[in-house]
């Protein structure tokens, strides 16, 4: 049985040997500007045995555009470490050039000037005409969905999930875990897994009421036998799903990271014969970092949820890990050459979804467009157009955040708006006009209701400090991986290096440059509360609103949150 730590040189043996990520080749088709299909596709095929990871899709069937985050601060340990490197950083520590395919498609600097260049990424059809290729060169290769994919879009919405779970049958997942699919409710994530050919998994899904693993719906894992080896597949579904999303929505679970559960499953699989453990996570990662230090025996964690796109793996006390981005951006490939009894090396791949050159897929088309069809009229009129590039990502704001809380503000009538800090959403071109349908990939989901309340500047203050540990607590097991709780006539400052508690400060009203008074109460407009019985107006329909008085967006710069670091 090889060694972890000979398991990690061979891994790096491989890398140098073999171009080990796959990322040697995609940076010199950088420099050359030359993108091709089979350039994109091409992989020197490893191993016996490849895993295809997609995760956190969140509806998007068809080709969009997606900017990258500007800012993604690391803390503690994490300070400084990828993914909480962006823009030029980014690309120095890769190696990428300026300008180039790999530029577009990792790092936000250019994005709308590249972005003309070139076009959109994603869409399910290429992703399909991906998997297809992989397919071919290895038949039995297993295909894992991290999650996050039925929810975030209009036909969606309207169709419970029906539509993404029509479509993905068709790319024949083997596997897969869940989170914001739990906001369907439980019900009708049961008829949805119910009706699957294959298993949902979730090692850390259990009954509220027994505390015991819910394995009969959400099995903890399962086993796979290809190349003549067992692999192993644990499921993690989202742990904190209780705290970020509704309760009441599925108040028979409860969730949590259940590490010491995990260490468990991945003994009790090795004593059945697993060759292999693979990690189907949908934590975060760097929540899957800490977890690849604490539990022993992981070989392969496909890491979700927090929507980084790395070039190559990170390695973790022998672990490899593989984020694999968001929205349909990249399709990862994993060969892993698994022989007398243990993993003795790996390549992989984070194949990029360039939607003008990877061909479509005509099978997985032609069911997207019968999903769309009856509601194609609705997706496409034209609510107004954009000056401004709109996109989400990015630790403190977004334009797209921005243009939220401008309407809760005005439509709302309220001094202060929040919107919450997700990740979910394409971007938006200067010049293109805002359809309905880019107005719901941004806003859609099952508890919309844009609220109208008021809050002391106390109570203001103590959300932010608890969204802020959420994100910035040096240890990763008490991170939830989403971004800052976006606000609209609030402007703050935050140290990121303080404990809970102490880094918020400087608290102000905008529309009066006073500072916020603990003591008085402030009417505040916001949506996606998780509490149950929330009144108000659906999101969607607060923003299309807005954007029609206003006609044309623009975008000012936002300096309402000063970053101390």
């Amino acid at each position: 049985m090889i060694s972890r730590r000979d398991f990690l040189q061979v891994g790096m043996a491989a890398a140098a040997a073999y171009g080990g990520s796959g990322f040697g080749n995609w940076a010199r088709l950088a420099a050359q500007q030359k993108l091709t299909q089979d350039e994109l596709l091409q992989f020197d095929t490893f191993g016996n045995v490849s895993l295809i990871h997609v995760t956190d899709i969140h509806a998007q069937m068809k080709p969009i555009y997606f900017r990258e985050p500007s800012v993604n601060l690391g803390v503690g340990g994490n300070k400084g470490a990828v993914p909480h490197l962006t823009g030029a950083d980014f690309r120095r520590f890769y190696g990428i050039n300026d300008g180039s395919p790999s530029h577009y498609a990792l790092s936000s600097g250019d994005f709308a000037a590249l972005a003309q260049g070139y076009g959109r990424v994603g869409g399910l059809d290429r992703v399909a005409t991906v998997i297809n290729a992989i397919r071919a060169d290895r038949p039995d290769a297993i295909l894992l969905d991290g999650g996050d994919t039925w929810h975030g879009s209009y036909t969606c919405y309207h169709s419970q999930g029906q539509d993404m779970v029509n479509v993905m049958n068709a790319l024949k997942p083997d596997a897969m875990t869940l989170h914001w699919e739990f906001t369907l409710g439980s019900d009708r994530v049961h008829e949805i897994v119910e009706s699957l050919g294959f298993p949902v998994l979730g090692q850390n899904i259990f009954d509220k009421e027994w505390d015991e693993q819910a394995a009969e719906m959400f099995p903890p894992y399962t086993f796979f036998e290809r190349g003549g080896a067992k692999i192993a597949v644990i499921g993690q579904a989202f742990p904190y799903m209780p705290i970020a999303n509704p309760r009441w929505m599925f108040p028979e679970y409860s969730f949590g990271l259940r590490q010491d559960h995990l260490a468990q499953m991945v003994e009790e699989l090795r004593d059945a014969g697993a060759d292999c453990v693979v990690l189907l996570s949908h934590n975060g990662f760097d929540v899957d970092k800490k977890m690849a230090a604490v539990v022993p025996g992981i070989d392969v964690i496909l890491s979700g949820h927090t929507h980084d796109a790395l070039p190559e793996p990170v390695l973790v006390a022998g672990t490899v890990i593989l984020p694999s981005g968001s929205n349909g951006k990249f399709v990862t490939r994993c060969d892993l050459d698994i022989r007398d009894g243990g993993m003795m090396g790996y390549r992989t791949k984070l194949i990029p979804v360039f939607s003008d050159v990877i061909a479509p897929d005509a099978e997985v088309a032609a069911l997207i467009a019968d999903e769309r069809d009856p509601h194609e009229a609705a997706l496409r009129e034209v609510i107004g157009r954009t000056d401004a590039t709109l996109y989400r990502r990015g630790n403190f704001n977004g334009t797209w955040d921005d243009l939220i809380c401008d309407a809760l503000l005005s439509e709302r009538d309220a001094e202060i708006a929040l919107s919450p800090g997700v990740r979910w959403g394409p971007s938006m071109l200067p010049g293109q006009e805002i359809t309905r349908e880019d107005i719901w990939n941004v806003t859609s989901m099952t508890y919309p209701a844009a609220y109208r309340t008021e809050f002391t500047g106390a109570f203001l203050h103590l959300v932010l400090e608890d969204v802020a540990d959420n994100i910035f607590n040096p240890d990763p097991f008490f991170q939830q991986g989403g971004d800052m709780v976006r606000t609209g006539g609030l402007g703050y400052a935050i140290d990121v290096t303080k404990p809970q508690g102490a880094r918020i400060s400087d608290m102000t009203l905008l529309g009066t440059g006073e500072r916020i008074d603990p003591a008085k109460s402030y009417v505040v407009a916001g949506w996606a509360s998780v509490n149950e019985g929330t009144k108000g107006p659906p999101i969607w329909d607060v923003v299309e609103s807005h954007i029609k008085k206003q006609g044309t967006i623009t975008a000012a710069p936002n300096n309402s949150v000063k970053v101390i670091t």
